[in-house]
């Protein structure tokens, strides 16, 4: 069951200190090139998505939610996706999704058995339980492992990519137009040190997403998640409003003092929870994982947005240069 608790600022501030603006925006450029290469689309979407008035403006063309009969039962019993889509309209987030036991038990055991990819970089391959070796063998700090596409060789994964209820509660979200965009499982592992470089790309940092005009991302625990195994916070309400100073520039990730201040502390709430507890959100809202400080934290995202999905988006993975 996940619980959520009001979150400690002055732990967060720790977590989501600010610095190296410039060196993340130039490690960065790779991957925005080659998203413009790929769908020309992506250029006016990033840099007008994050303003309010275009951002509403794109919310009135969504298309009306069609009405379909699904031949497949959902996993998830006694969730109305309406009230799940209300839910998310005014505080941006709802906790209350459990994954069956066999199917988490089952993307666990998968992800323990396939080696993942630290950092974001193919380079990095290893198991997830020889972490510290592959720190010791790789001579660097490895905050994350990504599995990438081979996240679709596990059948109990695509079980839940492929759930109606999920693609319901999207649609009802946002618009009849929502398809499937991202798939992914990581490991979040504890290490003794990390760079301003290693916490900007493991998103341990307040940030909202921009990987499409409207989005919405289901995310699930596949470990038990305490306050030391780094929970996702989020900040409620986030969702619907935009500091302008948010709004006018490129970064997506900022201070922890600045973004609790304007969108309020109470608002900030850090998810905890057993192996199979999930919620969705809408991933404009600020949000961030925080460090993993004594275990590894496995978990699984499923994405819906509604432009053309993105080759390389699908996994999460940056290009990196």
């Amino acid at each position: 069951m996940l619980r959520a608790r009001k979150s400690d600022p002055k732990d967060l501030e720790t977590i989501a200190r600010s610095g190296g603006t410039l060196r993340r925006i130039v490690a960065r450029i790779p991957t925005y090139l080659t998203d413009v290469r790929e769908n020309p689309a992506w250029l006016p979407m990033f840099l007008l998505a994050r303003t309010m008035p275009f951002r509403r403006a794109h919310w009135l063309t969504a298309k009306p939610v069609p009405s379909f009969a699904s031949t497949t039962s959902s996993m998830f019993s006694g969730i109305q996706a309406e009230a799940v889509a209300a839910e998310l309209r005014r505080t941006g987030i709802f906790t209350g999704l459990t994954l069956p036991t066999a199917i988490h038990e089952e993307i666990a055991r998968f992800a323990r058995e396939t080696p993942c990819f630290g950092n974001f970089e193919r380079k990095l391959e290893f198991l997830a339980g020889e972490h510290a070796e592959a720190e010791k063998r790789f001579g660097r700090t490895i905050l994350s492992g990504h599995h990438f596409e081979r996240v679709l060789q596990c059948e109990a994964a695509v079980a839940v990519q492929r759930d109606p209820l999920l693609l319901t509660v999207a649609r009802n979200y946002l618009g009849g137009e929502a398809k499937l965009i991202t798939t992914r499982t990581w490991w979040s592992f504890p290490t003794i040190a990390a760079s301003e470089a290693d916490l900007s790309r493991a998103s341990l940092k307040f940030h909202f997403d921009l990987d499409d005009w409207r989005m919405l991302k289901f995310f699930f625990y596949l470990s038990d998640v305490d306050a030391d195994a780094g929970p996702h916070v989020y900040v409620r309400g986030s969702h619907n409003r935009r500091r302008l100073k948010h709004q006018m520039t490129l970064l997506v990730g900022h201070p922890a003092n600045e973004v609790l201040g304007f969108y309020g502390v109470e608002n900030a709430i850090t998810l905890t929870g057993n192996a199979g507890s999930g919620f969705v959100e809408d991933p404009f809202g600020f949000h961030m994982g925080t460090l993993a400080k004594q275990k590894p934290r496995l978990m699984m995202e499923v994405g819906f947005g509604v432009s053309k999905p993105s080759k390389r988006r699908h996994h999460g993975e940056p290009v990196i240069r």
